[in-house]
């Protein structure tokens, strides 16, 4: 007997900052929801990058509808002006938000999602798909049935190379255990296995940025620590980004501090350098561009996130080529053609895949894009939701508040233009002139219903 699909829960994968806006916007329109988190506790994935203190304020790092729902349960909201670290964001904010009575009995810890499909269909049926409960598969073996699916399990976890072909350069598995991915706590929990050492740091991001400015800071306490930065780009325009003119004074002060560090020697900085080989010798490696080699003890590869698609490999996803995102949405965020600053607002229509009530929404959905921003997120998580519920003019009346200033497109550029941080890491992510686009099809303005 099928199940009627008004009848199944919306699941929700992940338990991060988009995952659980997810989660609060269902709780508001009364949809039935589970959240699955392969961690013990929400937000995870940004646990482990706890130490690092994002450039954007609160006010920018909350999404309206968990608000909501905090303050009616006497949560006292953190100040709006003040920066938390990745460890506060999670305590401060998300932790209480996991703990509300409308939430916290839907979350499943410890549930890792193995796959999604159809119940009783593989990708290749098409009669009935749509009216078709979707099945989602834990790690366990235990299964699912969902109205639709969110997932918001974002991109830690798959983080990329340091080849610059987009594969592991040669040798790079090999000295694997001399590779950290992007920030470690280099004067904390990582110390000892930086200071006093040869170290590169692969990468133009914010992720690289902090990571860059942490060590030099080790690099001033503890005697033989060197540090070198190696870009693909020809100018470190991009990782500097608006410095003084940054709306946001935090990440532009990022992008002074290591432009003074750069130019006065204590870090060396490697442009045009693509690593094409890593070979072991005693206790260092020498990292090579084909032309160029470096000899350093431990090498940093901040070199951004890609999405894992695994668990999908049965139903029916619209992947753009290039960028890995839908490919409604690869156009709006191409970095070769946009910077943050430039990517319009989007959502529900722009995540849609053929598959009907599978959405990935947060950094997920950008694929390879490292143009994502944590508001960004939030205002996925409401438009699909209102979608979900059938509120069509809500879904299609996006809004994002983004600040200008700070680069995160992938070609290098003369001038800083656009705005900061590449995955939501490291950072904060948010805010400026307010803009609004109505995406209702003419026919559904009329009133006609057609459109739903």
């Amino acid at each position: 007997m099928t199940i009627p699909l008004d009848q199944l829960p919306v699941v929700v994968i992940g338990a991060g900052p988009v995952g659980l806006a997810a989660a609060a916007h269902l709780a508001e329109r009364g949809l039935p929801r589970i959240v699955l988190e392969a961690g013990d506790a929400p937000a995870a994935a940004i646990r482990q990058w706890g130490h690092v203190r994002l450039f954007s304020p609160w006010r920018f790092n909350i999404d309206p509808a968990a608000a909501r729902l905090l303050t009616a349960a006497g949560w006292i909201r953190p100040g709006d002006d003040e920066l938390p670290t990745g460890a506060q964001l999670a305590d401060d904010y998300l932790r209480p938000l996991a703990g509300l009575p409308a939430i916290k009995d839907d979350i499943r810890y410890g549930a890792r999602v193995a796959a999604i499909t159809r119940l009783g269909l593989d990708r290749l049926r098409s009669t009935g798909r749509a009216d078709t409960p979707l099945l989602v598969r834990l790690a366990t073996g235990e299964d699912l049935l969902a109205r639709a699916v969110i997932d918001a399990s974002g991109t830690w976890s798959t983080p990329n190379v340091l080849g610059a072909a987009g594969i592991p350069a040669h040798g790079e598995r090999d000295v694997a255990d001399r590779i950290d991915t992007a920030l470690p706590d280099v004067l904390g929990r990582d110390r000892h296995r930086f200071a006093g050492r040869r170290i590169l740091v692969a990468g133009a991001g914010h992720s690289a940025a902090n990571t860059l400015l942490a060590l030099a800071d080790l690099a001033e306490r503890a005697p033989g620590t060197s540090v070198t930065w190696a870009i693909r780009a020809a100018s470190p325009a991009r990782t500097y980004g608006g410095q003084t003119a940054d709306a946001l004074p935090a990440r532009g002060a990022i992008g002074s501090r290591l432009r003074e560090h750069v130019e006065s020697g204590a870090i060396t900085l490697l442009t045009g350098f693509g690593v094409q080989r890593l070979t072991p010798t005693g206790d260092a490696v020498v990292v090579s561009d084909g032309t160029r080699e470096v000899t350093v003890d431990r090498i940093v590869a901040a070199t951004g996130f890609r999405p894992d698609h695994t668990i999908t490999g049965e139903l029916r996803l619209d992947l753009d080529p290039v960028v890995g995102s839908t490919r409604a949405l690869a156009p709006l965020i191409d970095p070769n053609e946009h910077s943050c600053g430039t990517v319009p607002p989007h959502g529900a229509d722009e995540l849609s895949h053929p598959e009907p009530g599978y959405y990935a929404i947060g950094s997920k959905s950008y694929g390879r894009a490292p143009t994502f921003l944590l508001a960004t997120g939030y205002e996925q998580a409401r438009s699909v939701v209102a979608a979900l519920a059938g509120d069509w003019d809500a879904a299609r009346e996006v809004q994002l508040d983004l600040p200008e200033t700070g680069v995160c497109n992938s070609n290098p550029v003369a001038q800083p233009a656009g705005r900061g941080l590449a995955t939501g890491i490291a950072g904060g992510l948010l805010s400026s002139p307010l803009t609004v686009v109505d995406r209702t099809p003419p026919a559904a303005r009329a009133g006609d219903g057609c459109c739903g």
